[in-house]
């Protein structure tokens, strides 16, 4: 293990350095966060919904159990509030810093990602029925006559026509995969592997606390994932692969810059132990110039 030395890397002290280093890396996030919003903006593939395909779209049209701002708060705020934490007890900056990167990328991909799959692949959401029709009037067809009645589906693909809100409607296709969920299991995913490094879970001395403290943000991004279904705004294969993909995302942008937790040095990213490797070789080298030039002097003296 790496010798430690806690406490004198401090945002004050390394913080420009390090963010500079990765000067790149924090344009790209930029990037990615323009594009998601882009993602979010543009249309998506309204996808063929026939009368038959109605059936299956019924459901009720609910509010969130958890509403769309909560996401973020679950997501980012409460895994930062957490590193900024470990950070005032630790005080290493390279900690907080990669920390913070891996945990917004995690997030960002994941989003992008997300909303990309959703914008092509345009699956109606459950409650779909009463987003295209709010009046729940599914029969009639328009003619001249009777102006008040419309035409539901159409007459030669027979592909629905409906006549609800807009941005209602469009929202409606937008099931597959779920937002709520990839963005909990990103979020909240690295949280429980940044955490499972700290506390060293996995340090083969049987503590099962540890490993329960790991699970409770796993918990918390399932329980997510769950209302979803029970609000009729996902089918359970969204929520399901909107999981699988927050938490590989996550897992992915944990280990690009910490170790894994079940290494010796899995508690702190490897930045930090690249900084006291070269450290160490810089002391070194001073040393062994240092030796070298005063041998000479040694050997004068001797013979004076």
């Amino acid at each position: 293990m790496a010798d430690i030395q806690l406490g004198t890397h401090t945002i004050k002290s390394y913080g420009i350095k390090v963010a500079r280093f990765h000067m790149y890396d924090w344009i790209i996030l930029l990037l990615l966060g323009v594009i998601e919003i882009i993602l979010n903006v543009i249309d998506p593939f309204y996808r063929f919904v026939g009368k038959d395909m109605m059936i299956d779209l019924k459901y009720p049209l609910k509010s969130n159990t958890v509403p769309f701002w909560a996401v973020p708060v679950i997501g980012i705020v409460l895994p930062c509030a957490v590193i900024i934490g470990i950070y005032f007890k630790r005080r290493d900056v390279y900690d907080f810093h990669h920390a913070i990167l891996g945990l917004l990328y995690s997030v960002l991909v994941t989003g992008v990602i997300t909303d990309a799959i959703k914008d092509a692949v345009g699956r109606p959401r459950p409650d779909f029925f009463w987003r295209c029709f709010p009046d729940g009037q599914e029969v009639g067809h328009y003619s001249c006559d009777h102006p008040s009645f419309f035409l539901v589906y159409d007459n030669v693909t027979t592909n629905v026509i409906c006549h609800g809100e807009k941005s209602v409607i469009k929202e409606g296709h937008k099931s597959f995969p779920s937002g709520h969920s990839s963005w909990s299991f990103a979020g909240l995913g690295f949280l429980a592997w940044y955490l499972s490094g700290k506390i060293q879970v996995f340090d083969r001395r049987g503590h099962i606390a540890k490993l329960c403290i790991v699970f409770l943000p796993l918990l918390g991004a399932s329980l997510v994932a769950i209302s979803r279904v029970d609000d009729y705004w996902h089918h359970w294969q969204d929520v399901f692969a909107g999981g699988i993909l927050g938490f590989i995302v996550a897992s992915v942008c944990y280990l690009q810059f910490f170790p894994p937790p079940y290494d010796v040095d899995g508690w702190g990213p490897f930045a930090y132990f690249r900084m006291l490797a070269e450290t160490r070789n810089t002391v070194q080298g001073s040393t062994n110039t240092n030796s070298l030039t005063s041998r000479p002097s040694e050997i004068e003296t001797v013979y004076v």
